[in-house]
């Protein structure tokens, strides 16, 4: 095994980079000697590039001849995600091994991690085909006194890999085939997102699912999380629905919020799976959805979509009007896409699964509403009405939708709350389906013999239910359900107010300081000025169940100074600061052009 287990021994997090997973050996020869070694170090994270997309029915041919590896390979192949592009995060050995799969090209997967590696594995012949520059990018990750290891049938590098290595700051021992990080320029620091923490403690503003993700993610990494909630009970505003779908986007240009959305989906399902599953830990269910093409051009733009992707069947297939009408167990407009994985939760009802999953690690305050914060001696101090403490800690979470835009560090996010009004339909008066049915509207299967048709999209702040509301609701799926006549229905349902960006993305991490300065003409992100421990998971809009994961697992990482779990540039398209970024960029424009 290339990795020396010496090397790890009484690190608290130890990161390994491996080239190419291959048919896995290599993961599982590494996950034993971590798993038998007394002295391991409490988390073990293991990168591996992909680039063959393995599906899971390979890898279990594969498996089945080390039949030594059961009882692992068992356990791998319960979490392993569909062959689509992306970085899929998984969970092994209770969370104490976390196994990031860059599934696609490796040069470009290589491009996009933010982490600090302690070991590099470059196996077989694939990483010699690699652009030279790109070794160079391995000196850019390595954390300091990294080891390198070179394996496999034929595995010396060439002359132009090596000197590229050496270039990079690896130095060779003898045998040519293991390299240090000792190099003799100053390193630029390796991926860290802030310092060291002396206290694992942090408030979270809101019980909604941002907030709840926020706690269960921290509580597994063994924090100490206070939630603070103005309700009395969890998930009172936009969580509070009877029934929400989760599904991914599919784009043509596989863009940044498709790409997004697909990796939240996907990692949401195996943290629900951990949790205990939908219909067992949580009420829901992994029913299917069928989202249908709005009219006939439409769907024949989708059936390109998927003769150009060819999705797994796992993940998404594209079904004709017939096919899809028969899953669907009556009559559709159009094709739709078929999503086997998706499904309905009850929002409510996760936000409990996840907050319960926290154990003793939480602290709740119910029925209090924060009027404000302050920062003082590295601690935030929450203050309620008359400026009496509820609570201080190093971090401070906002995970309370549009409520956060009353405080006065976060008033100039650009967030909107956008009404929607959901409505509810008697079971017997539904029609009969077994999967979600999705579209212009969506109809939920019956849940304590409900069916939920939403969602509207109105520009007032109106709370009552509303008739026109209703009326839209009705329209837009009985155009997706030609078959199917409702007649008068009661005004029943429910208003929700979803927090929306002004460009439809989430905003995950710190949180940017406007008066804060910065010395960097053509700033970064990371340039930017930044409230010290003040961190934002907001903007979810109507996509919180799928979001909400994948967020609070990207700001805990970030806060660990953990491999993110998702591409960096994708990372950098969620980050709060990126208004502020566009904004000097045009004020730094406007000036180049005022010059003379």
């Amino acid at each position: 095994m290339p990795t020396d287990p010496s090397r790890w021994q009484g690190r608290d997090r130890y990161v390994l980079l491996d080239s190419d997973f291959g048919d896995g050996a290599q993961f599982f020869a590494t996950w034993l000697a971590w798993r038998d070694d007394a002295d391991r170090p409490r988390q073990l994270h293991y990168l591996a590039l992909v680039p063959a997309m393995t599906a899971l029915h390979t890898l279990r041919r594969t498996l089945e001849q080390a039949p030594q590896r059961q009882a692992l390979a068992a356990e791998l192949c319960a979490a392993w995600p569909p062959a689509v592009p992306g970085f899929h995060r998984i969970f092994l050995q209770d969370g104490q091994l976390v196994l990031t799969l860059m599934f696609g090209d490796s040069a470009a997967c290589l491009r996009q991690i933010a982490a600090s590696v302690d070991a590099f594995h470059l196996r077989g012949h694939g990483w010699l085909e690699w652009p030279l520059p790109m070794l160079n990018t391995l000196g850019r990750l390595a954390a300091r006194q990294a080891s390198l290891a070179i394996s496999g049938p034929g595995a010396v590098p060439f002359e132009a890999q090596r000197t590229a290595l050496q270039q990079a700051g690896f130095v060779f021992e003898e045998d040519a085939l293991r390299a240090q990080f000792a190099p003799r320029f100053t390193p630029r620091t390796p991926f860290a997102s802030m310092p060291p923490l002396t206290e694992r403690h942090a408030i979270v503003i809101g019980a909604g699912l941002a907030g709840s993700a926020a706690c269960q993610r921290l509580a597994r990494r063994g924090w100490s999380v206070t939630l603070i909630e103005r309700h009395v009970e969890i998930a009172q505003e936009a969580s509070g629905n009877a029934a929400g779908i989760f599904m991914p986007l599919l784009s043509r240009d596989d863009n940044p919020s498709s790409r997004l959305s697909r990796s939240a989906y996907l990692f949401a399902q195996h943290v629900w799976r951990q949790l205990g599953g939908i219909g067992d830990a949580f009420t829901g269910a992994a029913c299917g959805i069928l989202q249908i093409a709005r009219d006939a051009r439409h769907a024949g733009a989708q059936q390109q979509l998927a003769s150009h992707w060819r999705y797994p069947g796992d993940f998404a297939e594209w079904l004709d009007q017939a096919a899809a009408s028969r899953l669907a167990g009556t009559a559709l407009s159009n094709g739709a896409w078929h999503f086997p994985a998706g499904g309905w939760v009850q929002p409510r009802s996760l936000c409990r699964a996840m907050l319960d999953d926290c154990g003793a690690s939480l602290h709740t305050i119910f029925g209090q509403r924060v009027e404000k914060f302050e920062y003082e001696r590295q601690r935030w101090v929450v203050r309620a009405e008359g400026g009496i403490e509820i609570a201080r800690a190093p971090i401070l979470i906002l995970a309370n939708g549009c409520d956060a835009l009353g405080f006065p560090q976060a008033e100039d996010l650009p967030l909107a709350a956008i009404r929607g009004q959901i409505t509810h339909v008697d079971a017997s008066l539904a029609p009969s389906i077994a999967p979600v049915i999705c579209g212009e509207a969506y109809l939920t299967p019956p849940s304590g013999n409900i069916c939920s048709v939403g969602a509207s999209y109105d520009d007032d702040n109106g709370q009552a239910l509303r008739q026109d509301s209703q009326d839209g609701n009705l329209a837009r799926l009985a155009n997706m359900l030609p078959g199917w006549f409702t007649g008068q229905l009661p005004l029943a349902g429910r208003v929700g107010f979803r927090c929306v960006a002004s460009d439809r993305l989430p905003l995950v991490g710190a949180v940017p300081d406007k008066s804060g300065p910065c010395s960097v003409r053509e700033a970064k992100l990371k340039d930017l000025p930044r409230f010290p421990g003040l961190y934002s998971l907001l903007g979810y809009a109507s996509r919180g169940l799928i979001w909400a994961p994948l967020a609070a697992e990207l700001l805990a990482s970030q806060l660990e100074g953990e491999p993110l779990p998702i591409e960096a540039e994708l990372a950098a398209a969620l980050d709060p600061a990126r208004f502020l970024l566009k904004k000097q960029h045009r004020n730094v424009a406007g000036a180049v052009k005022r010059a003379p």
